[in-house]
């Protein structure tokens, strides 16, 4: 324990272009939290159902699936720093495609402008990853990640605060509350109105994603290079597929990620059938689901510096079980327990995931040299397709009756509760993975 507390976490000499890098957690996770509750105001907007309209998600979350692998490989040929400044022009071009897209009214447009940021974020994420946990000793790599992974929520945070009042606070369609009643001329004015509050901040964050550009080009990053003959591709794809720690790591990290964006995303309509169910009580005030939405990210926050500072003295594998079984915990109660309780347990969920990717990230590629991690890499951000996925199938849940959120109900409760019955079975296989990890190949270690 003393020897792994002498080693730097970071050392001095590169604490700049880890500082650099590190702000790139912040900009994807301030992508991530505008884009969330899009979901909701694209589905009034634009008259959408609860599965159309998470094509939103499908948008973001598929483009990490389609360009990971390509920036992997090209990672393998140039620099970090090279696939950083190609991920931040891609996440600025993307952005600023929302101005055109507000102009047509079409959704595809938007989704299109959100599959093209995501192209970037691929890059980035394949890239920052991996390099960060090159950035000093291999015994302080999933620490180190996780300490990048803790600025992460900063953006997240920030990301809400846009959404919630400059977006939300502006859209029109959010005070009417049968938006298709209106005659077309109305809901043609509202349209026009609102779509253009909705692009107005991924056209700002284009901007300052160019001047970040500037930024990266014009420093000095260090660049690590392994020794020897580079493997071919082929040869790293089957060192990869025999590691079965790695592949069991790619599957825990779909579900993560899909647990993740279910848990933020369907917040909305869970609060949205609170709402519902009490609307005849006299005094009865909304939920106020930016505040709550606020709390999770703050929990996140708060969980990833703790989780950080507890992986100086548990093993990652049990920490994660430990973590996962508590959300699972939560998630039953979001399920389960009926009014604002309940919504408290969904606010829950979020402290406990906040450990989970780069710890699964760092056990998967733990035992990999640099080269393998570049591939490797591409694997676990591939991954982050699962929030494309589940969040779909989530929909699909909540879709069973109706466009509503509480059309009926499945195992006497509400739709939109049962539909978290999906995050609670991704948490039960992340419990197994940590707890697998640690069985097999920490404990023989500790």
């Amino acid at each position: 324990m003393s020897e792994v507390k002498k080693i730097p976490v970071v050392e001095k000499k590169i604490l700049i272009p880890f500082i650099l890098v590190t702000l790139l957690f912040a900009l994807w996770g301030f992508a991530n939290a505008v884009t969330d509750p899009m979901v909701q105001a694209f589905k009034k907007v634009l008259e959408l159902s609860n599965t159309q309209a998470s094509w939103v998600q499908m948008a973001f979350y598929g483009g990490y699936f389609c360009m990971a692998l390509p920036a992997a490989m090209f990672m393998r040929k140039y620099s970090y720093k090279v696939g950083i400044l190609i991920g931040l022009g891609l996440y600025a071009g993307g952005a600023l495609l929302f101005y055109p897209a507000a102009i047509t009214e079409q959704f595809w447009f938007f989704c299109l402008g959100l599959y093209i940021l995501t192209f970037g974020l691929a890059f980035l994420e394949t890239a920052a990853n991996p390099y960060i946990l090159a950035m000093g000793a291999k015994k302080t790599a999933t620490q180190r990640l996780n300490l990048a992974q803790a600025f992460n929520p900063v953006g997240l945070i920030a990301g809400l605060l846009v959404a919630k009042y400059f977006v939300y606070d502006n859209l029109l369609s959010d005070d009417i509350s049968d938006f298709a009643a209106l005659d077309e001329v109305k809901r043609t004015m509202i349209r026009v109105s609102d779509l253009a509050v909705i692009r107005d901040p991924y056209v700002v964050l284009g901007l300052v994603i160019t001047a970040v550009f500037v930024l990266f080009l014009v420093s000095k990053m260090p660049q690590s290079k392994e020794e020897g003959e580079m493997p071919s591709i082929g040869d790293t794809f089957l060192i990869l597929i025999k590691n079965k720690k790695y592949v069991l790591g790619v599957v825990a990290q779909i579900l993560y990620v899909g647990a993740q964006i279910m848990t933020w995303t369907y917040i909305y309509q869970y609060a949205e059938a609170l709402d519902l169910a009490n609307a005849d009580i006299n005094g009865y005030e909304k939920v106020d689901v930016f505040f709550y939405q606020f709390m999770a990210f703050i929990l996140f926050t708060v969980g990833r510096a703790v989780g950080t500072y507890m992986l100086r003295f548990l093993s990652s594998g049990k920490l994660l079980m430990s973590f996962a079984l508590l959300a699972g915990v939560f998630v039953t109660g979001t399920i389960f327990i009926q009014g604002i309780t309940g919504l408290y347990s969904l606010v829950g969920i979020s402290f406990c995931m906040s450990l989970m990717f780069p710890t699964i990230y760092g056990i998967a590629l733990g035992d990999l040299t640099e080269e393998q991690s570049k591939v490797g890499s591409a694997g676990l951000i591939m991954a982050i397709v699962g929030g494309a996925l589940l969040p779909m199938f989530q929909g699909m849940i909540i879709d069973v009756g109706g466009n509503g959120v509480a059309d009926t109900t499945i195992m006497g409760v509400s739709e939109v509760n049962f539909s978290f019955i999906l995050p609670l079975l991704c948490f039960v296989y992340i419990a197994w993975y940590g707890q697998n990890v640690f069985k097999k190949y920490e404990s023989k270690t500790v």
